[in-house]
């Protein structure tokens, strides 16, 4: 049976405004029926997506969301904590798909990102599996650009170094930022105008800005412009945090070879916008040649590509500026390391709002499709 009525919840959010946007680019309103659901603005008018829709229904109501054959939800994970029990306690056998984190570890669900684990998904689907969930943003940036490494079997471990934007707090932290910066540039302004001031005298200004009192620091509790933050979500047991925890966690559940891969690392917020940036340290099974490295890294999927290990390429190609808004995924300064020939050194950015988090959504919605149709 053809999957037609789909509703969303938290569609206008950032993660819901990016799918949005990705499905009406991509054609994929086509033969849905799609239903939108708030939690604050009932019975308004539904969005325009190409297609009709009924006006804006109850987020909570559960006989009504229970009519959908798929629930897509970027609410959050109290909200799928609340609602999915209670359908799956009525009976709805429905699809859910999810972009929070509150089902990832979960027996009954399954992590996708169909470019590296479309296998494992497909299965998954076959068994009677109803629970897709996207997985963290980093973690999925990550195994989309090491893709070919991990595909042949040559990854022992790994250490990454996250540098994430501030889009991965919300819509606040990225309005918080940009607030920050205000307040530094204005700040400095008579100073930076004066072509007498040395830098000294701008770097004590600003100094005194990120410092000070009037620096709004409500969302990430600290300054983010002009700094960075080397903590991101909760402390765990041994040291880590939640989201340094989620590589090993999260990494190998996607990957779902049978035997752990050791991963581990920093997770620091950085005053970019949009776009998580990572590091990364490989431990190699074996010494590889760079050049067949180099090939699977730049071969492993359709989004995947390789920036020569050179200055202008990488400053044309491997930054946050450079990448904001695409589905690429660069891979760049690619080399073996100074600790042996089986170490390899590498770096990749990524937009965190695209394959970090809405264009999963987006692809597992076609793939069930594919499957009922």
């Amino acid at each position: 049976m053809a999957l037609e009525r789909v509703g969303f919840v938290g569609w206008r959010g950032m993660v819901g405004s990016v799918l949005r946007e990705r499905m009406s680019a991509e054609g994929d309103w086509a033969g849905l029926e799609p239903e939108f659901f708030s939690t604050s603005q009932v019975g308004l008018p539904a969005p325009d997506v190409g297609v009709a829709a009924p006006p804006l229904g109850d987020a909570y109501e559960i006989s009504r969301l229970a009519r959908q054959q798929v629930i897509v939800s970027c609410q959050g994970g109290d909200y799928t904590k609340q609602v999915l029990p209670e359908l799956r306690a009525g009976g709805w056998q429905g699809y859910w798909i999810d972009a929070a984190s509150a089902k990832r570890m979960d027996d009954d669900s399954v992590i996708v990102l169909d470019p590296v684990n479309r296998d494992h998904i497909d299965r998954a689907i076959a068994e009677g599996v109803r629970n897709y969930v996207g997985g963290n943003c980093t973690v999925s940036l990550m195994l989309m650009a090491l893709d070919g490494l991990f595909r042949e079997g040559w990854v022992e471990w790994l250490s990454s170094m996250t540098y994430q934007a501030a889009s991965g707090a919300g819509a606040r932290g990225m309005r918080e930022l940009v607030e920050q910066m205000r307040v530094i540039g204005d700040d400095a302004r008579k100073l930076l105008d004066d072509s007498a001031a040395s830098a000294l005298e701008i770097d004590r200004e600003v100094s005194e800005s990120v410092r000070g009192a009037g620096l709004p620091t409500e969302n990430f509790g600290a300054p983010l412009a002009a700094s960075l933050i080397p903590w991101i979500d909760s402390p765990m047991e041994g040291g880590e945090t939640r989201e340094e925890w989620k590589a090993f966690a999260e990494g190998n559940k996607i990957l779902a070879s049978g035997t752990p891969i050791a991963m581990d690392g920093f997770c620091v917020r950085i005053g970019a916008m949009r776009c998580h940036s990572q590091a990364f340290t490989i431990k190699l099974r074996s010494d590889v040649p760079l050049d067949e490295i180099e090939g699977v890294l730049a071969d492993a999927n359709d989004w995947v590509s390789l920036v020569p290990n050179d200055k202008d390429s990488t400053l044309e190609r491997l930054s946050p500026a450079a990448v904001s808004g695409t589905l690429d995924v660069p891979v760049g300064r690619v080399r073996k390391l100074r600790m042996g020939p089986d170490y390899l050194g590498a770096f990749s950015v990524g937009d965190q709002l695209l394959w970090g988090a809405a264009e999963p959504l987006r692809r597992i919605l076609g793939i069930l499709r594919e499957h009922e149709g």
